[in-house]
């Protein structure tokens, strides 16, 4: 039903019409935004299932060596050699935007390139239980930082879709059906008045011929 403040004229149908049209364009706009942040949604959530599934095992045989180690080395021993890291890793937080929503990048560095400088202990009194829970972590790392992305990019690309779905429902269900409302009202009414004006010029037509007519026949007489 059309608002009782719209002003029924031709400026404010032309207005509404245009108005119309940019609405119509940016429903389709939203709803192809929509359809797409769903697609890389469902795309993130199957490959975010995957990696928790890697690193829930990953994390699981590490914990399962680290407690094999634990019982074959004495406390103090376990906790010198893992005391001081010869390794460090680096972690830079980038973002890389996907239709307007602006998802984590992770990208690390280790501090050297050898693979071995993950072990800070010798091997002379440390089992190999524990260089498999050390390799085992080590291994995990880069699915645990991507396992962090999408669990974060899953977050925000959520709220963006259900951003997105409250606007294409507002202009679907409100503002569209509104507008073409609030058209037909000052159509019907600009209609209305162009038959009364019509009617009024009909009128005074027939007033005007039927003085006419009375005049002659006072001219004739």
């Amino acid at each position: 039903m059309a608002k009782a403040h719209v002003n029924p004229t031709r400026m404010e149908l032309t207005r509404l019409k245009k108005k119309l049209v940019t609405a119509v364009r940016g429903h389709k706009l939203l709803k192809d935004k929509r359809d797409e942040l769903m697609r890389q949604f469902l795309d993130l959530v199957r490959e975010n299932k995957v990696l928790r599934e890697k690193v829930e095992a990953g994390i699981t045989a590490a914990n399962k060596n680290f407690v094999l180690a634990r019982a074959g080395m004495a406390d103090e021993v376990l906790n010198v050699a893992l005391m001081a890291p010869r390794q460090e890793v680096y972690l830079n937080a980038n973002t890389r935007n996907v239709m307007s929503v602006d998802i984590p990048k992770f990208e690390y560095q280790t501090k050297t390139p050898d693979a071995n400088d993950i072990y800070s202990y010798g091997f002379a009194f440390t089992s190999s239980d524990l260089d498999d829970a050390v390799k085992s972590l080590q291994d995990i790392l880069p699915d645990m930082l991507r396992l962090a992305e999408c669990e974060k990019a899953c977050q925000l690309m959520a709220s963006e879709i259900e951003k997105t779905r409250r606007r294409v429902n507002a202009l679907e269900h409100v503002m569209i059906p509104e507008m073409q409302s609030s058209i037909k009202y000052i159509k019907m009414k600009l209609d209305e008045n162009e038959r009364s004006t019509q009617i009024r010029l009909m009128k005074v037509k027939d007033m005007m011929l039927e003085q006419a007519h009375h005049y002659k026949e006072q001219n004739f007489s």
